[in-house]
C-alpha cells in the first residue's frame, strides 16, 4: 500500500510507480503520480546531498548531474512513494500549469523512420529512388531552433513565408511529425560513443516537429528544413527517465550491410514504444517507434562524432515515426499522400491538411517491468489563425 491517494497511481497504468517523470509546476521540480504531481522542494530534506538539486526551479541542474545522481534520485522517489506514509511536508497538485521543464540547449532533429523516408521521396520524387544513397549509412538531420521548442498546450501559430511561385502567404499546407525526443545530460564532452550513449541521456519526451510542408518545399531546394520547420516544435511537459524503460529494450531492424564503427552498437538501443495520434478527437494514427532504422544511442554517436559536444538541456529528436502501413504514418503529408486523398475525422470532417483551430495530440506508451506500462506525457497542440 502507498500513501499516494490516486486512481491513476497504480502499474497498469501509464503513470504508475514504474515511470515517475519529472517536470516543473510553480517554479518548481515536481514528479507526477499519476494524475497528480509532487513538488519536491517541500520535501527536499528527504534527499540528503541532493537536496539542492531537487529544490532548484528547472532541471538544468538535475541534468548536468548526470548518471550516477539520476540513479540514486529515482531509487530515492521510488522508496518515498511506495511508503505507507508520505514524507513530511508532501502534497499532490494538480497538473495544470506545467511549462517548459527545462531550458533548451540546442536542438537536432533527425530522419530516421525508413517507412517514412521512403514515402516522402515517393511523393516528392516520383520518378527517382525514394531513399538517398547516404540514408542507409548514417542518421540523416538537421539543426533546428532550440529558442522556438514550446511546451505542450502552447497554441502554435500558422506561419507566413515564402511558397512556390515564388508566393509569399500563411502556410496552407501545416502538418504534424509525431516524433520520439531525448533530453540530454551529465559532462560536456565530445564524439559519444554508442556505448557511453545512456549516460548522456537523462530521459525521453514525445515531439510535434509542426511542418509547413508548402515553405519547406520550397526553401529546401537544396538546403534543408529552414523556416518551414523552426516556427514552432512542441515537446510534452512530463520527462520519463530514461531507466524507466529498461523492459522495453529492443534491437533496431535489420540491415542489409554493415555501418561503421562508430555506429555499432554493444547492447539494443531500440525502444518498443506504441504511439497514438489523436486529431479533433479521431485516432488517426498508432505508430510503433521499434520500427525505427536507427536507436537514439546511434543518433548521438552521429551527432558528436565530428568532436561536437553534447550538453545538458541538449534535445534531440528521431525524425517522424512512421510504419508500414496507412494506419501507421506518422504525418499528414503521407496520410493524404502530398495532398491528393482525404482524411475524415469523427463527424464527417475531412482534412489533407491542418485548419485553423485543429487539436493535435500525440500519446505514447512501452511496456514496463513486471507486465507494467510506461507512459510518455502527451503532446498537445492548437493551430491559432495566421497573425
Amino acid at each position: 500500500m502507498t500513501w499516494v491517494e490516486d486512481e491513476a497511481f497504480t502499474p497498469d497504468q501509464p503513470f504508475g510507480p514504474q515511470t515517475l517523470p519529472y517536470g516543473v509546476i510553480d517554479g518548481q521540480i515536481a514528479v507526477r503520480l499519476g494524475d497528480q504531481a509532487m513538488p519536491l522542494r517541500p520535501i527536499a530534506s528527504s534527499f540528503g546531498d541532493l537536496a539542492e538539486i531537487v529544490s532548484a526551479d528547472s532541471l538544468n541542474p538535475l541534468l548536468a548531474a548526470g548518471r550516477e545522481t539520476w540513479t540514486e534520485l529515482r531509487a530515492r522517489l521510488i522508496e518515498l512513494t511506495s511508503a505507507s506514509a508520505a514524507p513530511r511536508g508532501a502534497s499532490l497538485v494538480p497538473l495544470d500549469g506545467a511549462v517548459l521543464p527545462f531550458a533548451v540547449a540546442d536542438y537536432v532533429d533527425f530522419y530516421s523512420s525508413k517507412y517514412h523516408a521512403e514515402n516522402a521521396g515517393k511523393i516528392f520524387r516520383p520518378n527517382d529512388s525514394p531513399l538517398l544513397p547516404n540514408w542507409t549509412h548514417l542518421p540523416v538531420g538537421y539543426h533546428g531552433r532550440a529558442g522556438t521548442v514550446v511546451v505542450s498546450g502552447t497554441p502554435i501559430v500558422r506561419p507566413h513565408g515564402q511558397q512556390r511561385g515564388p508566393a509569399f502567404g500563411p502556410s496552407q499546407r501545416l502538418d504534424i511529425e509525431a516524433e520520439v525526443g531525448f533530453v540530454c545530460g551529465g559532462p560536456v564532452v565530445g564524439r559519444v560513443s554508442t556505448s557511453a550513449a545512456a549516460d548522456h541521456v537523462f530521459g525521453v519526451v514525445l515531439v510535434n516537429d509542426w511542418s509547413a510542408r508548402d515553405i519547406q518545399g520550397w526553401e529546401s531546394q537544396p538546403l534543408g528544413p529552414f523556416l518551414g520547420k523552426s516556427f514552432a516544435t512542441s515537446i510534452s511537459a512530463w520527462v520519463t527517465p530514461l531507466d524507466a524503460f529498461s523492459a522495453a529494450r529492443v534491437h533496431t531492424p535489420p540491415r542489409t550491410h554493415p555501418v561503421q564503427d562508430y555506429l555499432v552498437e554493444d547492447q539494443p538501443w531500440g525502444l518498443d514504444l506504441l504511439l497514438q495520434i489523436d486529431w479533433n478527437g479521431t485516432i488517426v494514427s498508432r505508430p510503433r517507434f521499434a520500427d525505427m532504422f536507427y536507436s537514439f544511442a546511434q543518433q548521438l554517436a552521429h551527432m558528436t562524432v565530428n568532436g561536437a559536444t553534447v550538453r545538458p538541456g541538449d534535445l534531440f529528436a528521431s525524425g517522424t515515426v512512421s510504419g508500414p502501413t496507412r494506419e501507421q504514418l506518422g504525418c499528414f503529408l503521407e496520410m493524404s499522400w502530398g495532398g491528393r486523398d482525404k482524411i475524415t475525422l469523427s463527424g464527417g470532417d475531412q482534412r489533407t491538411f491542418l485548419e485553423d483551430h485543429d487539436t493535435v495530440r500525440i500519446t505514447a506508451t512501452a511496456p514496463g517491468p513486471n507486465g507494467s506500462v510506461v507512459g510518455l506525457a502527451e503532446v498537445a497542440g492548437t493551430v491559432s489563425p495566421a497573425s
